[in-house]
C-alpha cells in the first residue's frame, strides 16, 4: 500500500445566493424571494437573478440550504450499469458495502443512481451538486479521456476517482496495481507449463481494461507465451460464455484463460464443460476478483483476490477528508493476490 501525493487545486467555490446578490446588486433576501417565487421583487430584477443563477449553475430549490450554509451530509455515486446486474455483480456490491460502512459511521448517506451512460451520470452529479444534495462524489469506471473528469474539476465538486492516476486529472485517485496482478498470474501459468493463453476482458475504453490489456501483452512477450487476441465483453455471463466458446472453437485453442471478472469466468467454466473439456485437465481458468461465486462452483476457481470492501472504505475515507478540507493524497491500495484453487493445473501433454 502506498500513498502518492497529488497536486490538489483548491475546490472551486459552489455558487451561493451571496454570489448572485453581488453580481445583480441586490440583497440576499431579494435573491431568495426571486428564486422561490415570492413577491417583493420586480419582474426585471427577477429575470436578471434567474439568468445569473443559471449562468453560475445555481439551482433554485437549493436556496434554503444555501442561506443556512448547511452541509448535505451525503455523497453521490452514479453507476453506469443495467440495474438488473447490480444484484448479481459481487464487485460493486462489496465496493458499495465498504463505502456505506464508512459513510454511516460518519453520519453521511450515499446517493446512488444507476444510469444508462456516462453523460447521464454527469447530469446526476451536476444536479446533486447544484441542488446541494451532496458534498462530494465518487467516480467509477474511469475511461480514457473521460469527459467527466474535467467537468467535475470545473464544477469544484470534491471527488474521489476509483481508478488509476493516469486518467484522474486533478481529482483524487484510489487505485491498485492491476499490471502487477496480470504479470503474477501469467508467471504462475507459465510455471505450470502453459504456453498459449487467452484473455476475456471487460469493456474497451475503460482505463483499467487498457492497463490490463497492455500488461497482458507485455508479460506474455517477456515470458515467451503465445498471447491470443483479447476478447472484450460487457462483464455479463452471456458475453463471457460467447467469448469463451469463440476461443475454445478456434484452431489455436488456449490451454489457459484469464477472465476480467468472476461472472464471465463461471460462464466460461460452463462452456468448457458443455464442450466436453475437463477443467483443469484440458483447460485452466483464472477469475479476476474472488467471490463466493468463484468458490462454490466445481472446480472452485483460481482467482485474483483483494479486499473490495476495504477498497470502497478507503475511497470513502479519502472523500470525507477531502470534503473536510484536510490534506489529501492519492491512495494506492494493495494489488490483487493470486489464490490458486482447483481450476488451474499443468496443461495436457502434447
Amino acid at each position: 500500500m502506498e500513498q502518492v501525493s497529488q497536486q490538489q487545486s483548491p475546490p472551486a467555490k459552489r455558487p451561493t445566493i451571496a454570489d448572485i446578490a453581488k453580481i445583480v446588486g441586490v440583497s440576499k433576501v431579494s435573491v431568495s424571494n426571486a428564486l422561490n417565487g415570492q413577491p417583493g421583487v420586480s419582474d426585471a430584477t427577477r429575470a436578471k437573478i434567474a439568468a445569473v443563477a443559471e449562468e453560475l449553475g445555481f439551482v433554485r430549490n437549493s436556496a434554503a440550504r444555501a442561506l443556512s450554509g448547511a452541509k448535505a451530509a451525503a455523497v453521490g455515486l452514479a453507476l453506469c450499469r443495467p440495474a438488473r446486474m447490480l444484484g448479481t455483480e459481487p464487485f460493486f456490491m462489496e465496493l458499495i458495502g465498504g463505502i456505506e460502512k464508512v459513510l454511516s459511521d460518519a453520519s453521511y448517506s450515499l446517493a446512488l443512481q444507476v444510469v444508462s451512460d456516462h453523460e447521464r451520470g454527469l447530469e446526476a452529479y451536476r444536479r446533486w451538486w447544484g441542488e446541494r444534495h451532496i458534498d462530494g462524489a465518487i467516480l467509477v469506471d474511469l475511461r480514457r479521456d473521460d469527459a467527466r473528469v474535467p467537468a467535475l474539476e470545473e464544477m469544484g465538486l470534491p471527488t474521489v476517482v476509483i481508478g488509476h492516476p493516469s486518467g484522474s486529472g486533478r481529482l483524487t485517485p484510489v487505485w491498485s496495481d492491476d499490471a502487477a496482478a496480470v504479470r503474477e498470474t501469467l508467471e504462475y501459468l507459465a510455471a505450470l507449463g502453459h504456453r498459449r493463453v487467452g484473455r476475456i476482458a471487460g469493456l474497451t475504453g475503460l482505463v483499467h481494461t487498457a492497463i490490463r490489456d497492455e500488461a497482458f501483452t507485455a508479460a506474455c512477450a517477456d515470458l515467451g507465451l503465445d498471447a491470443l487476441p483479447t476478447v472484450h465483453t460487457d462483464y455479463t455471463g452471456e458475453e463471457g460464455a460467447r467469448a469463451t466458446r469463440r476461443l475454445l472453437l478456434s484452431p489455436t485453442r488456449p490451454t489457459a484463460i484469464l477472465y476480467d471478472n468472476d461472472i464471465t469466468a463461471v460462464a466460461g467454466l460452463s462452456v468448457a464443460q458443455e464442450l466436453g473439456l475437463s477443467v483443469p485437465r484440458d483447460l485452466s481458468l483464472v477469475a479476476w476478483d474472488d467471490s463466493p461465486l468463484a468458490q462454490v462452483v466445481r472446480p472452485p476457481l483460481t482467482a485474483l483476490s483483494r479486499d473490495i470492501h476495504a477498497y470502497g472504505a478507503h475511497a470513502a475515507r479519502t472523500l470525507l477528508d477531502l470534503i473536510a478540507g484536510r490534506p489529501v493524497t492519492g491512495y494506492e491500495d494493495q494489488a490483487p493476490q493470486l489464490t490458486p484453487r482447483g481450476s488451474t493445473a499443468a496443461p495436457p501433454a502434447r
